[in-house]
């Protein structure tokens, strides 16, 4: 009986000083909250409501944020914007418009930095440790890319279009439909690299098949394509299969530092990401190896700023560690000066369609609330629920305020006299309207 007191006692005394911690982290938090000068946040804890900064005609952006438990302050003050996504999957807090609440941060940089630099350095380490031992060799690569796209093939089909496309899109209108802006990005790759029935491509990352099954299908080419996750060739096969395309297409299940011969044309649509910096060498080598003197390829990237490149690759962020295991932004420069430094392959072309991809996110996001019923009949939990949502929010956000790009590189080899014609890139498409932003219940 003593021994169960003295148990008691002791959880009593732990919560006491979690609860002070919590506190003592709470007041820190407000105290850099302060510094918010562009949007408005508004948080809600318990009888207490703060405010900070102030809505503009130029920047009309407004979050709140309801405090559900507070240890919601000490994760975030511990964890910094990883912490912030974590409680956010355990429901410590709600918010009712989580991308204009990353917009706010971005937009104050300096607020979201020593939220990120703070106390939270103290978990860094850990973070970077288990990032690291996800390095992209061969057999880590798999299992990171197993980790995120053997989901299963139901779940992504229940927010991307017919296409299958899980890429930035390009939309040429604001009424423009997620399947549009998939098969506008589709022709945009296909017509700068002028492909035609005489071209052999090889595209490294199938997905589910949706460049290949476009390319050989509308520009008459051959498409050999290759990819190391098990679902998506399974799922691929399938496909070009009921299309009809097997004389067109060859899948392959094979890293793409396993391939061999030369192509006229290579594509790799957001791939890199994969990568890594450390294997950055390694793949555009390889990119370049595989085309003939005359060659092209197109690829497309996301990107963080160059001036962010080298702290970035010091860093862990949520999308690491929970979305994206071994995933990695490069820089355009990052890009460029491997591409210089190991191949013969030129810059051609640069062109960056960043501000379509929060369009795209942002639809991706009402499809898939659109379809919670059926997610959770598949059975996934709501803190998975949670991620996700927190995920597509985080990353439309990001590319809302330019924090991160995504852009088209057409590079050629030195015998390549194309003679291309680039498309006129339409405008961004306006904001998705704020009413259609707010989250939904779940």
């Amino acid at each position: 009986m003593k021994s169960n007191q003295l148990t008691i006692s002791e959880l009593n005394r732990n919560r006491r000083t979690a609860g002070f911690i919590d506190r003592l982290i709470k007041n820190v938090l407000l105290s850099l909250f302060e510094n918010i000068e562009h949007g408005e946040l508004t948080i809600v804890d318990g009888d207490a409501v703060y405010q900070f900064g102030k809505r503009s005609a130029a920047f009309d952006c407004h979050a709140r944020i309801t405090v559900l438990d507070s240890r919601f302050w000490g994760d975030i003050g511990l964890g910094g914007t990883i912490g912030a996504g974590e409680a956010y999957m355990q429901n410590l807090w709600e918010c009712d418009d989580l991308t204009d609440l990353v917009r706010i941060l971005v937009r104050n940089r300096d607020v979201l930095d020593r939220m990120d630099s703070g106390l939270s350095r103290l978990t860094r380490p850990v973070n970077k440790l288990i990032h690291l031992l996800r390095r992209n060799s061969r057999d880590g690569s798999r299992k990171n890319i197993a980790a995120h796209y053997d989901l299963g093939n139901d779940m992504f089909s229940l927010f991307l279009d017919e296409t299958m496309m899980y890429s930035c899109g390009i939309f040429e209108s604001p009424t423009a439909t997620l399947k549009q802006a998939s098969e506008a990005k589709l022709d945009r790759i296909c017509q700068k690299l002028e492909l035609g029935p005489d071209d052999h491509v090889v595209e490294i990352g199938t997905g589910w098949g949706g460049f290949a099954i476009h390319a050989a299908r509308h520009y008459g080419c051959r498409v050999t394509t290759t990819t190391i996750s098990r679902a998506q060739y399974d799922y691929a096969s399938e496909r070009v299969k009921a299309a009809g395309l097997e004389d067109r297409i060859t899948l392959l299940l094979q890293d793409y530092r396993d391939l061999e011969g030369t192509y006229d044309k290579l594509v790799s649509i957001e791939m890199i990401e994969a990568v890594g910096p450390n294997f950055m060498d390694t793949y555009f080598e390889k990119c370049s190896s595989l085309l003939k003197p005359d060659g092209a390829m197109l690829l497309q990237a996301i990107t963080i700023a160059d001036q962010r490149y080298e702290e970035a690759k010091r860093s862990v962020d949520f999308i690491q560690k929970y979305i994206f295991p071994g995933g990695f932004i490069p820089s355009v420069t990052a890009m460029s000066d491997s591409i210089t430094r190991r191949t013969d392959l030129r810059l051609f072309h640069l062109e960056d369609i960043g501000p379509h991809y929060a369009t795209t996110l942002g639809r991706w996001r009402e499809q898939f609330f659109h379809n919670i019923e059926q997610v959770r009949a598949l059975g996934y939990p709501e803190s998975f629920i949670r991620m996700w949502e927190f995920y597509l929010c985080y990353t439309e956000g990001g590319f809302a305020e330019r924090a991160i790009g995504t852009v088209h590189m057409l590079l050629t080899k030195p015998a390549n006299r194309s003679a291309s014609i680039i498309p006129k890139l339409e405008r961004p498409v306006a904001e998705t309207p704020r009413a259609a932003r707010r989250l939904h219940s779940v």
